[in-house]
């Protein structure tokens, strides 16, 4: 029972009805808060710090016989571990993850696992190609770690990236309708060969967004920006927010010239990956996924490789062994 002194609620014998036994006695897998806004400030060597607004969502699990996490004192604790971790500048986003899922563990005694998941706005500073024209990038940047007590720490770095494409199959099909007038206009075939081979034909675009998802070992280090320019470099061609009619007439071009399917941008990316990566050990799991906004149609195309680092290796390899000696036959 409630007990008042002097009109205020003794809280002394209110009864912790988070720690009781539950009416249905099953585990949980998470608990915990999402959508936590914090300002982190990523220290970079030799240059100027940058400032990212996160989001967090951060979990332990909850036993059986522990009926809640007790989420205002909880999310309290969880408050106070995020600022902790972040006074001062921290260099790698995944590795804060984990700082943050190893504090969880040391408070929450009763739970064997915990996760951190972190997505940011990245500000990437770019220049155009031809009139080196300065704008600014905006990427989607992603970090988590999974701790389970006894165990190394799983953490994970990946980011999403726009970009553009041209479908080669539309565009095989206006090079041919291109041939056929020019051999109307009585166009000599040697020229014709000559032209359709240096001046793209008009096909059409999608925007695109490459997303890459890697698994970093605990005693690794994967460089977030080296994940960027593998997505930008496996489309048809980089986006930029601000051209002048020059960059634009080289985008165009420089996109027209380099047709991707959707599936063509991810095997594109598995093969950067194995050649930039390649310190990484056999195990490590890499996502890569590309999903394409049709322009000439209602819905999205999509293409999407989970694998380990080994069997990339392998079949990239193999696959182009099995290339050579066919050519050579």
């Amino acid at each position: 029972m409630q007990t008042y002194k002097r009109g205020v609620i003794n809280l002394t014998n209110l009864p912790d009805v988070q720690s009781t036994r539950p009416d249905v006695a099953i585990n949980l897998n998470r608990v915990g808060v999402t959508n936590v806004k914090k300002l982190v400030e990523i220290a970079r060597k030799g240059k100027r710090p940058i400032v990212l607004i996160s989001i967090f969502d951060m979990f332990v699990d909850l036993p059986y016989n522990i009926k809640g996490a007790n989420l205002s004192r909880n999310f309290e604790a969880m408050n106070e571990v995020l600022e902790d971790a972040i006074k001062s500048p921290a260099y790698i986003i995944e590795d804060l993850c984990d700082e943050i899922a190893k504090r969880l563990l040391e408070r929450h005694e009763y739970a064997t696992k915990s996760e951190v998941r972190m997505r940011s706005e990245y500000v990437l500073k770019k220049k155009t190609k031809i009139t080196k024209h300065p704008c600014q990038e905006v990427i989607d940047i992603f970090a988590d770690s999974k701790l389970e007590r006894g165990k190394k720490t799983k953490k994970t770095i990946g980011a999403e990236v726009v970009g553009m494409t041209a479908c080669p199959c539309a565009q095989d099909m206006m090079q041919d309708m291109a041939i056929d007038e020019l051999k109307k206009i009585g166009v000599e075939e040697e020229k014709i060969e000559k032209f359709v081979n240096n001046f793209p034909m008009a096909t059409h675009n999608q925007r695109g967004r490459g997303i890459i998802s890697i698994e970093v070992p605990e005693e690794y280090y994967v460089s977030l920006d080296d994940i960027i320019a593998i997505i930008e470099e496996s489309v048809s061609s980089p986006i930029f927010e601000f051209l002048k009619r020059a960059d634009e007439k080289d985008l165009v071009y420089t996109a027209h010239k380099n047709p991707k399917f959707v599936e063509d941008c991810v095997r594109d990316m598995a093969k950067k990956i194995v050649e930039k990566f390649g310190y990484l050990p056999d195990e490590t799991i890499v996502t890569i996924k590309q999903i394409n906004e049709e322009s000439i149609h209602r819905h999205n195309a999509f293409a999407e490789r989970v694998a380990t680092l080994s069997d990339l290796r392998k079949e990239i390899n193999n696959n182009s062994n099995e290339k050579m000696i066919t050519t050579c036959k």
